[in-house]
């Protein structure tokens, strides 16, 4: 596949407006790292502003004058946007250069960060988060095609698992973080300590990025054309079983450890600690294997996690084998979307931007299943269901990996 792109002495020009089109044949000469560094920065940014709230419910909901179920809300209005979003956005931006529509979603994230700190009310505060939910629909599902014209095409899986790391890290602090900000600052004053970093990867994503007009060979906008193909539709399915075992597992590993394990607050948060700079050594990992073993990877780890699922249940009573295959969940779980970001990239190249808007989708939708089912069978019948139930589906994801391989040998 030809990357296509233009380079910084073509944008310095100024020949390119916003709605050029690029013609098929440009091509990066070298890549640009800087400008996915940028995007790694945004990305670590939207999913600590995704997740903060988990730790400062109370104190919202406090303010505020709602339950905390009602603060809770704060982020499921922003999945449900991003999915939203992610739908829609390859369509409405069609002939807008990438690099406009990347810096408008960093300045969205910059504006809803702004608003909840301020928010004087329950209204304001879902507005902001609303904003937050379309600036992550909306950057996660170009991100892959913005990518795949940064650098070349041997060197995608590397710059998909520097996002990923970016998303590896904010998913580990942002939680415990937000807890501390908080009880030193304020919840508003934990919000609002994202913006700073928010406008620093907007500057910098506008500094380092190049025009990147529309692609007169890109495909139809529409997300919902692509499932015709079966290859796309199995892997799609393959990537929602994965994700709705991954979080119907892990939204619910703080009461397991707390109650199962039997671990000290202080223990587990080393733990959680542990299993997310395991997922940065994955990321890294994963990126010098994926250009020739992608799906033996794709089919290996939902496998793996179904065995760790298993493992649990089996062993979960034991700070020792818990830790260990907390460390492998890890490793293993924040490296898949690497591999389905490259999956993607090499599947759909002439469609990476509708095929990025149907899988970011498809995730935002898995994680909100996965978390609720889960939830379900931990109140109704134990956490060993809700465990066995997320090994069922990644079993089932691994199985459906292979369904994919082989339609790519037809």
């Amino acid at each position: 596949m030809t990357q296509q792109a233009l380079t910084h002495t073509e944008f310095l020009d100024g020949e390119a407006g916003p709605n050029a089109v690029a013609p098929a044949n440009s091509a990066v000469p070298k890549a640009a790292w800087g400008a996915v560094v940028s995007m790694a920065l945004c990305v670590a940014v939207l999913i600590a502003s995704e997740f903060m709230p988990v730790s400062l419910l109370s104190p919202i909901a406090s303010e505020l004058g709602v339950t905390e179920g009602h603060a809770g809300q704060a982020i499921s209005i922003s999945g449900i946007f991003a999915v939203l979003t992610s739908l829609f956005v390859a369509g409405l931006t069609r002939r807008w250069d990438r690099r406009v529509v990347l810096a408008s979603f960093s300045l969205i994230l910059v504006i809803s960060g702004t608003i909840v700190t301020f928010a004087p009310n329950y209204l304001v505060l879902m507005i902001g988060r609303a904003m937050l939910g379309v600036a992550i629909g909306g950057f996660w599902s170009m991100s892959t095609s913005i990518v795949m014209r940064l650098v070349p095409e041997e060197s995608v899986p590397k710059g998909l698992a520097m996002l990923n790391a970016g998303n590896a890290i904010a998913a580990t602090i942002s939680a415990p973080l937000g807890s501390l900000l908080g009880s030193y600052i304020g919840w508003r004053g934990a919000f609002f300590a994202v913006v700073p970093l928010a406008l620093v990867a907007l500057v910098w994503q506008w500094i380092s990025l190049p025009s990147l007009p529309p692609q007169r060979n890109e495909g139809s906008s529409n997300v919902f054309r692509l499932i015709a193909r079966p290859q796309v539709a199995i892997g799609m399915a393959s990537v929602m079983l994965l994700f709705m075992g991954q979080f119907a597992l892990f939204t619910y590993l703080r009461p397991f450890l707390e109650t199962v394990t039997a671990v000290s607050i202080s223990t587990l948060s080393f733990l959680l600690l542990l299993m997310g700079l395991a997922g940065v050594v994955g990321t890294y990992l994963i990126s010098h294997l994926l250009q020739k073993r992608l799906f033996p990877i794709l089919v290996a780890i939902p496998l793996i996690m179904a065995l760790i699922a298993l493992g649990l249940i089996a062993g979960g009573s034991s700070a020792t084998s818990t830790a260990a295959l907390l460390i492998g969940w890890g490793l293993f779980g924040t490296a898949a979307p690497v591999g389905w970001g490259t999956w993607l990239s090499r599947t759909m190249p002439d469609d990476a931007e509708a095929g990025g808007g149907l899988q970011v989708a498809t995730i935002q939708l898995a994680i909100t299943l996965g978390a609720s089912t889960g939830g379900v069978l931990f109140d109704a019948t134990g956490w060993w269901s809700t465990f066995l139930f997320a090994a069922v589906l990644l079993a089932g994801s691994s199985l459906l990996a292979v369904a994919a391989w082989r339609s790519t040998r037809r």
